[in-house]
């Protein structure tokens, strides 16, 4: 069974009388252990994808299945708990919390579970060595680069052992070596522990390291490539 499914997903948004299609008939698929890029065009349907995967919005029509749970039968509540125990979350704003260090970021999915402090330090600070940032452990955010911030997003995804990891264009706000320092990172952790990776991206860096492609426009899957 495939970790992700979607089955003839449409996304419209509706406001002031206008329709804005965002996604048409979407079938998509990633078995375990992928490392998959979705790519297009501004507005081409890849957020939104990854938002319906990621249990954020709910179709318009369609199905959409995570590790084998239907996602657009659930109430809002169901998904939360869902996305806390099962999907890791990158966006390109960080969402780190101002009065956290890094290592306190990176555990607070876990903190929110009920990980006991011992444990969730632990996973923690396995993340936050994993991406590079040990010795950045007990900064908080405004003592860190962009760069650190957005690899502290990524620790706090992994730190929680995902099902699978959902990240929208986590390379974007990177410079080539933190970028390319990040991707490598992220590869090692998909090959080592089998955590699956979907992305959002127009970096060719972290295009050349992916397995597949898709490629989205105008809201259909217009084609792929695997490598």
């Amino acid at each position: 069974m495939p970790i992700i499914e979607a089955k003839g997903v449409t996304k419209v948004y509706r406001g002031d009388g206008v329709e804005t299609w965002a996604l048409r008939g979407v079938d998509f698929q990633v078995e375990a252990g992928e490392f998959t890029a979705l790519v297009g065009p501004s507005g081409s349907g890849k957020s939104t994808l990854l938002h319906l995967l990621a249990g954020l919005d709910l179709p318009t029509e369609g199905e959409v299945w995570v590790g084998g749970v239907r996602l657009d039968r659930l109430s809002r509540a169901e998904r939360a708990r869902f996305r806390l125990g099962r999907v890791g979350l990158v966006f390109q704003a960080y969402n780190l919390l101002p009065v956290l260090t890094a290592l306190e970021n990176a555990g607070f999915i876990l903190e929110l579970r009920g990980v006991p402090r011992r444990v969730r330090e632990e996973k923690a600070l396995w993340a936050l060595e994993a991406l590079g940032l040990k010795d950045k452990a007990h900064r908080r955010p405004h003592q860190l680069s962009g760069g650190e911030q957005q690899r502290v997003a990524v620790a706090r995804a992994l730190a929680a052992e995902p099902l699978l990891v959902l990240a929208d264009e986590p390379t974007a706000n990177l410079d080539s070596q933190n970028g390319l320092a990040l991707i490598e990172r992220m590869k090692a952790l998909n090959r080592e522990r089998g955590v699956t990776f979907l992305f959002s991206t127009h970096d060719p860096r972290l295009l050349a390291h992916v397995g597949r492609v898709v490629r989205l426009e105008d809201g259909r899957i217009v084609g792929e490539e695997r490598r």
